[in-house]
């Protein structure tokens, strides 16, 4: 549902005095209501996972009633976000059905939905394709938009981006859209994703306006802009990295392909399912120093090979807890971890398909692909070509010619950096503070945005990929959905006491 001028929700100029929250009314019309007269009104800004996660679990709570809950997202359709509207059935998910419910207290919801759908005709697919969990995820979205819930709450789509939520008069946010849009609210929640990596070189960018360059491997027919016998180098060795290379053996790609990652790793392969290893959490409650993790992770680790045991299930036994044992180690520590230890532990808890780590194995063992130790610290473009020079270490480096770029790295995290108009705005009015190690920005425990001065807003949330510095990892499907449940419940109880 969107919000125009054919809709009962839009308030034209001829009447102002029936704006009331959560209506869109023109720039020059402000709200003249008070937030104690109001239906209960939340903007979510971002419809990608954790957005519209969100958005189903407002939707689902009775004490909200009435509530109206405006969804912005400027994509075709909200719920797939970017990680999942890839339509290449080669781009498959890291992560087993039975984990992937979109509902925190419905687990195996989409293994469910999986069951049912064309793709398990031959069988359950170990890992589905991204683009058919992007379609569940349409899917269920689909449904609260199309109906209030039986409590009278309503989620409406916006298909618009937000440019500004500013404090009003009355005590509601103006949240400003694209499209020329304002919807006064009650509480706006960030949920932002991830923002494209920045310029992987400098400080000449010229190569970014290179046909060769592709800052977006996602972009749709990107890649196939990539001859067959085109020499090609991917910057990251990460998952995007993995997809990359196999999209590209699907389109027929011969020649070999170069990546360049700083550690020189690629992600572990899923293992086989087995029994879960036994939580050994409270031997690290209250751990403050990383090499003290280590050594306990390593003498399980050890103590699970001794049992035939493989080290996988080690690591996920941690699962539940890695927010807290990253909470529990001071700044100096976290700094010491993201630059030594980050990498490894990326590769090694971001798995691969065993598929999907079985192909790149062979392109590797063929030539196909040649993984180099280093970074990249230019890129000139050069005629049809560009000029890559790789450094290992302080080394002075060697220039590599290639026709195609691909850039394959890690999201911007930092929000000091981030261009978006919301986020500059709120920055700019020391509501929104970037956290010292730039992984995100600065959150109170229920996600609430602290200011400059350290203080809590009663009106700005966030979740997901931007509390990193609460959890470090905020990114995956089973945190998300117990973040935005968790957020659901928090909002609605400041609701009740301010009726």
């Amino acid at each position: 549902m969107r919000a125009d001028s054919q809709s009962p929700r839009y308030c034209p100029l001829t009447q102002p005095f029936e704006c009331l929250s959560g209506y869109t009314y023109p720039l020059s019309v402000p709200p003249t209501v008070t937030p104690s007269s109001l239906r209960p009104v939340i903007t979510i800004v971002g419809g990608g996972f954790a957005g519209s996660a969100l958005a189903v679990q407002l939707y689902r709570q009775p004490g909200l009633s009435g509530a109206d809950i405006h969804l912005i997202e400027p994509r075709e359709k909200p719920g797939p976000g970017l990680a999942y509207t890839a339509r290449r059935p080669e781009y498959l998910l890291n992560v087993r059905p039975g984990a992937l419910s979109f509902y925190h207290e419905q687990p195996a919801h989409f293994l469910h939905w999986l069951q049912q759908q064309p793709e398990a005709r031959q069988g359950l697919p170990d890992f589905a394709s991204r683009a058919t969990y992007g379609r569940y995820l349409a899917e269920e979205v689909a449904a609260v938009l199309a109906a209030p819930s039986p409590s009278g709450n309503r989620v409406h789509w916006h298909h618009s981006k937000a440019l500004a939520a500013s404090p009003l008069p009355t005590g509601l946010r103006a949240v400003e859209l694209a499209s020329g849009e304002v919807i006064a609210s009650h509480y706006v929640v960030l949920a932002l994703g991830n923002f494209p990596p920045p310029p992987p070189a400098g400080p000449d960018l010229a190569y970014l306006e290179h046909p060769g360059y592709h800052a977006d491997p996602w972009a749709a027919g990107n890649l196939r802009r990539i001859g067959a016998h085109d020499s090609v180098l991917l910057i990251g060795s990460g998952l995007t990295a993995v997809d990359v290379l196999l999209a590209l053996r699907q389109d027929g790609h011969e020649a070999p392909v170069t990546v360049v990652a700083g550690h020189g790793r690629w992600p572990a392969a899923h293992g086989k399912p087995g029994p879960a290893y036994p939580s050994f959490y409270a031997e690290l409650a209250g751990e403050t120093t990383v090499s003290g993790v280590l050594r306990t992770v390593r003498r399980h680790m050890r103590e699970a090979a001794a049992q035939g045991l493989d080290w996988r299930p080690v690591l996920d036994s941690l699962r539940p807890h890695l927010g807290h044992i990253w909470a529990a180690w001071p700044l100096a520590e976290q700094r010491l971890f993201l630059r030594h230890w980050a990498g490894i532990w990326s590769a090694a808890r971001h798995r691969s398909p065993p598929e999907n780590a079985a192909a790149l194995a062979a392109l590797t063992r063929t030539g196909k692909v040649r993984l180099t130790l280093g970074r990249v610290s230019e890129i000139k473009p050069f005629g049809n070509h560009l000029e890559v020079r790789i450094k290992p270490g302080n080394r002075p480096g060697t220039w590599y010619p290639m026709q195609h770029v691909v850039c394959c790295a890690g999201p911007l995290l930092d929000y000091s950096r981030i261009q978006e108009p919301l986020v500059q705005q709120l920055r700019e009015a020391g509501e929104l503070t970037p956290d010292p190690l730039r992984l995100g920005m600065l959150t109170d425990e229920h996600g609430a945005l602290l200011s400059r001065q350290g203080h809590a807003s009663a009106q700005l949330f966030t979740l997901g990929a931007s509390r990193r510095p609460a959890y470090f990892e905020s990114t995956a499907v089973p945190e998300l959905r117990q973040q935005a449940a968790a957020l659901a419940r928090e909002l609605t109880q400041r609701m009740s006491k301010t009726a």
